[in-house]
């Protein structure tokens, strides 16, 4: 393995990939592999384990999501001036363990606490590692997109994982004749722990081969100096933790943060924006059209961990193409066996597109990707009419609706990390992939709210009932979807006018 190449050694790579990239992907497929598994856990866990109400679930579940995205913008922003890439994705990877494992040994009694700490390091872990693939490219290289797909990929290979065998160990349709019935959630909870200890392993011993990227950018000051910002910083972020925890336990405070956060972020920005030229500022203005934009996907998309995970647990049969599988596992699985199976594919499709000139400019595929999330949702809202007396509908049609939403989460997801990278000024980087990750935030924000006024609107119904409220719900927000994807098309001269250069 080579190891203390410049950036432009490592950006001079000849082949489709760069070879760091591949350690980047297992590292973060594991990691994923531990959210995605306690993501898909968390609504169920919540009404059966800890006996709330549907409603009140999804809205915890909403801002238990919020926070974990919430927290990528300050986890940026802190890698931006004071611990490097790399640090903050190590220290964020310590805190996953941690959180991790309080979850296994007591998931009832400590289960916020568990949270508490899960949350704080994703914000650590989460953009840095996203930052650090943008910069394994030069500026303007047509690799960008197809290494961004490819990565994403490898989130999803983690999220298939842990999506499918953590909620299915949990329910005891996976492995119920190893795991003791009364240890179900301590297991499934201690595999996001054991995952997330192999993603921390993956990157330090890989991490010589990035070269100077992600290092300190407080190089230039003397060491010891250094060393108290990052101490304040390891200590500041641990002070946080019992605060956090008091606001997902509470989510009324979730609601107030959630009103200064995004305008107080959006203000940082345009402070930033003073130090840089006409250009460069276009430039950040068209990446915050995609970061509002990706909120409303993400609002929808999102349900898929909140009441669609409830959905699936109540409302559909556990028979897929003839195979007995757990729903919910299913409901969070399926989404990422079909980006496994399609990014590489489409990463390629947009390489040969912009051989021949035709690929199209990423506001349009942002637009193209809330056409298929609506023609999802639609397919969601279709399943009423497959249902039996009992409220139970096809898992067959809603897995259909699954793979149909995967391409607009391929048109959105991973073009718009590239774009952030490529958008926004190195300086800049990891704040506006926070900023990215925060409109996440908000997405998973709404996401829970908009889930609680589906369940409320269901609540002392029979299961049928359930069904078609649920279901008529989905059917709304495929409509919203559908605006926003055609106004996005209409406006995209505009934006692209903003993002000069960049494609």
């Amino acid at each position: 393995m080579e190891t203390n190449q410049s950036i432009e050694q490592i950006q001079d790579f000849k082949s489709k990939y760069p070879k760091q990239l591949w350690y980047l992907f297992f590292s973060e497929m594991w990691e994923r592999f531990s959210f995605y598994g306690m993501r898909g856990m968390l609504a169920v866990f919540m009404v059966s384990q800890l006996k709330m109400d549907e409603t009140t679930a999804n809205l915890q579940y909403g801002a238990t999501q919020a926070w974990v995205y919430a927290f990528t913008f300050i986890g940026g922003l802190f890698a931006d001036k004071i611990l490097g890439l790399r640090k903050s994705l190590f220290w964020g990877g310590i805190l996953m363990i941690i959180g991790s494992i309080i979850l296994a040994v007591s998931p009832k009694e400590l289960f916020f606490t568990g949270i508490g700490f899960s949350i704080v390091g994703t914000g650590f872990f989460k953009p840095n590692i996203s930052s650090m693939v943008g910069q394994l490219y030069k500026d303007g290289d047509v690799r960008r997109d197809a290494g961004f797909s490819l990565f994403y990929a490898g989130i999803n290979l983690g999220a298939l994982l842990g999506g499918y065998v953590c909620i299915a160990v949990a329910n005891g349709t996976l492995w119920s004749g190893f795991v003791p019935e009364n240890m179900r959630w301590n297991y499934a909870f201690g595999f996001a722990a054991v995952v997330m200890i192999i993603s921390l392993l993956t990157f330090t011993q890989t991490q010589k081969s990035l070269g100077e990227i992600g290092l300190s950018p407080l190089v230039t000051v003397e060491k010891s100096k250094r060393k108290i910002y990052e101490v304040l910083t390891y200590i500041g972020s641990l002070a946080l933790i019992p605060i956090i925890i008091l606001m997902v336990a509470n989510t009324v405070y979730t609601d107030y943060f959630m009103m200064i956060i995004g305008p107080a972020s959006i203000l940082y920005l345009f402070y930033e924006m003073r130090n840089f030229s006409a250009v460069e500022n276009k430039k950040l203005l068209a990446a915050l059209v995609f970061i509002i934009f990706s909120i409303f996907f993400w609002a929808f998309y999102e349900q898929s961990g909140g009441s669609l995970s409830l959905f699936a647990a109540n409302n559909l049969h556990n028979n897929l193409l003839g195979v007995e599988l757990d729903p919910n596992g299913v409901n969070n699985s399926s989404g990422a066996l079909f980006v496994i199976i399609f990014a590489g594919l489409l990463g390629v499709l947009w390489i040969w597109m912009a051989k021949k000139k035709i690929e199209p400019n990423t506001v349009v595929k942002f637009g193209l990707g809330f056409l298929f999330l609506a023609a999802g949702f639609w397919i969601f809202y279709y399943t009423k009419f497959f249902a039996s007396a009992d409220g139970k509908t096809s898992l067959n049609l809603f897995t259909f609706g699954w793979f149909v939403i995967t391409f607009g989460e391929l048109c959105l997801s991973p073009i718009g990390m590239s774009a952030m990278t490529k958008l926004s000024p190195q300086k800049l980087q990891a704040v506006i992939m926070g900023m990215w990750f925060l409109a996440s935030a908000y997405g998973q924000y709404f996401a829970g709210l908009l889930g609680a006024n589906i369940a409320e609107a269901s609540e002392n119904s029979s299961n049928l009932e359930k069904l078609n409220t649920y279901a008529d719900g989905y059917e709304q927000l495929a409509i919203y979807a559908l605006i926003a994807g055609i106004l996005l098309i209409i406006i995209s001269p505009f934006v692209k006018k903003l993002m000069q250069d960049v494609r």
